[in-house]
């Protein structure tokens, strides 16, 4: 059998095959609330067959979100409309995960196909937060250095979240500590210049998300897993490094995290990455040799063969599919054809089965 479509365990879940749905911002909630979108768009992956469908990332706190229209998981009245979706894609034999996150500096931003520009406190907008007063770059806004008391909050509204994730039906839970969000600025020593035990040494540096880690532990089965997705390298001089990425990843095992989702890039503006296919795929080999823990490659993964190869090579022990599922929310039932594997198709599309 193709490895892409072996069962893996992970803690008591069992995935039926390793392709998973990576987390994508849809940008189209109220006030936090999923709606009918976010049942279709992940409902479609699931009846396309993925192992795990990871919602896009939902806000911690309001002030959190990437826009306005970012979902939201911080208050108990979230729960209710996304039991539908999670009921749903376990209905297709896929596993329900979701995605952890807070925006920090690059809060408050309209859609992208508005143009992605700051949203203003005059046009509905949110004063935005950091690590340190630092911008990511000339367009947007200049964040307020979190307090102490301000990251206490943080890593509580992280803890919450996990608990209303649970009574949810989630069945995996993501922190999104990448991508130049706040928990990654509280890592790269490019946008965290505090003196206080959460700047400055690597140790001080990963304290917010080992203490985001610790929370959504206590609000989370122990029996349910455990990923975050992290930025392997800012790709910059004088930013965060693989190097630093494989000591985090070491500790994080120790803290109860089961896998690390291995993305790189999005904290420093106007930094050049290679980008290519599969371009990030070396960073989820490197950890997961010498952290010993479970990684995830992400990053213009296009075709099965090329998925295959990933897991052959021992580069990850999943796949993350992206861009590619938002052209083909079937790319795991076409998939299976193109490696020559039998696997269930949805009974009402069976007919159409080749």
């Amino acid at each position: 059998m193709a490895e892409l479509f072996t069962s893996i365990n992970i803690k008591s879940v069992c995935l039926k095959n390793r392709i998973v749905i990576s987390p994508m911002c849809q940008y189209s909630a109220e006030d936090g609330y999923a709606n009918d979108w976010h049942l279709v768009h992940l409902g479609s992956r699931a009846v396309g067959g993925a192992g795990l469908i990871i919602s896009e990332a939902c806000a911690v706190l309001p002030e959190g979100r990437i826009t306005a229209h970012d979902l939201g998981i911080w208050k108990d009245d979230h729960i209710q409309n996304l039991q539908r979706i999670t009921s749903f894609i376990e209905s297709q034999g896929s596993v329900p995960g979701i995605q952890l996150a807070h925006a920090g500096r690059k809060a408050s931003c309209e859609q992208p196909w508005k143009g992605g520009a700051l949203l203003k406190t005059a046009d509905g907008g949110w004063d935005t937060v950091g690590p340190s007063s630092i911008a990511f770059n000339e367009t947007y806004s200049l964040p307020h250095a979190l307090s102490i008391d301000g990251i206490e909050d943080v890593v509580d509204a992280f803890g919450a979240a996990a608990r209303r994730a649970y009574q949810a039906g989630f069945k995996v839970v993501e922190i999104h500590a990448a991508h130049g969000y706040l928990l990654h600025e509280f890592l790269s020593p490019k946008s965290n210049l505090r003196t206080d035990d959460y700047g400055g040494s690597f140790e001080n540096r990963i304290r917010i998300v080992c203490d985001v880690v610790k929370a959504v532990q206590e609000n989370w089965p122990l029996q349910l897993p455990i990923f975050i997705r992290i930025s392997a390298t800012d790709w910059v001089e004088g930013g965060w490094t693989i190097d630093e990425s494989v000591e985090l990843s070491k500790i994080l095992k120790t803290l109860g995290v089961d896998l690390i989702d291995c993305s790189t890039g999005g904290n420093i503006s106007h930094v050049k990455i290679p980008i290519a296919p599969g371009y990030q795929v070396s960073f989820s080999k490197k950890i997961k040799a010498e952290a010993a823990i479970l990684t995830g490659a992400v990053g213009l993964i296009t075709d099965a063969k090329h998925a295959e190869d990933i897991l052959l090579n021992n580069d990850a022990d999943l796949v993350l599919i992206a861009r590619e599922s938002l052209r083909n929310p079937y790319f795991p039932l076409n998939a299976a054809t193109a490696l020559n594997e039998k696997i269930d198709w949805p009974v009402q599309y069976e007919r159409a089965k080749k």
